[in-house]
């Protein structure tokens, strides 16, 4: 059953199909959350998901049940950033990034060093392109649904996606220690970023 058919019967009430629903897409919001705020993560999550059933009668068919809960995520994320301190209230997420609030979460640990090294280079981005990035490459959006939430066309998308990959490659490069490590990293990119999708759901999880 699709998102479509579920939001329809969770909104007549069944409450089967909304937990179905919430369920499909939790590793995914594990994923949003966990390389921005570490131990912070858990709370947010569940912010997250107590926004989507507040407002589960204003989700247009239309626009998608996952648009719609990503941007109840990145609503709580940048409300979280403002909260913690007088610099944070500037936060601007077409200019800011995670990093420059503080060093890497904690609890982020990957496997691999060219995993760490994207984890570490992703967090350099401004927010929203990150949050482009990660969707497209660990969630596997396309770009025209990416368009949809950003207000632009299809081909200003992909420029907006290839801008993001171009400052991950510039901050590998910049935070590596070899430039082997930053071949290694950029010629298997996507796949790195796929082994991180496997990754992070688990840890997240623990702390839910």
């Amino acid at each position: 059953m699709d998102d479509v058919a579920l939001l329809d019967r969770w909104r007549a009430g069944d409450k089967a199909a909304g937990d179905q629903l919430l369920v499909r897409h939790f590793d995914a919001v594990c994923r949003f959350f966990y390389n921005k705020v570490g131990d912070d993560a858990a709370d947010l999550i569940q912010q997250t998901f107590l926004a989507v059933c507040e407002g589960r009668d204003r989700i247009r068919d239309d626009a998608g049940f996952r648009a719609y809960l990503f941007g109840a995520a990145r609503n709580v994320l940048l409300a979280h950033i403002r909260r913690r301190g007088r610099e944070r209230e500037r936060f601007d997420p077409l200019t800011s990034s995670v990093a420059a609030l503080g060093p890497s979460p904690s609890g982020v640990v990957a496997r691999r060093r060219e995993e760490q090294l994207l984890l570490a280079a992703l967090r350099t981005l401004p927010l929203d392109l990150q949050i482009a990035f990660e969707l497209y490459h660990l969630e596997g959006w396309t770009a025209r649904a990416l368009a949809e939430i950003y207000g632009l066309s299809e081909g200003g998308m992909f420029g907006r996606l290839r801008k993001a990959r171009a400052l991950v490659v510039a901050a590998c490069e910049q935070l590596a220690e070899s430039t082997a490590l930053v071949r290694s990293t950029v010629e298997g990119l996507d796949d790195w970023a796929r082994s991180l999708r496997a990754q992070i759901p688990e840890r997240a999880r623990r702390g839910t």
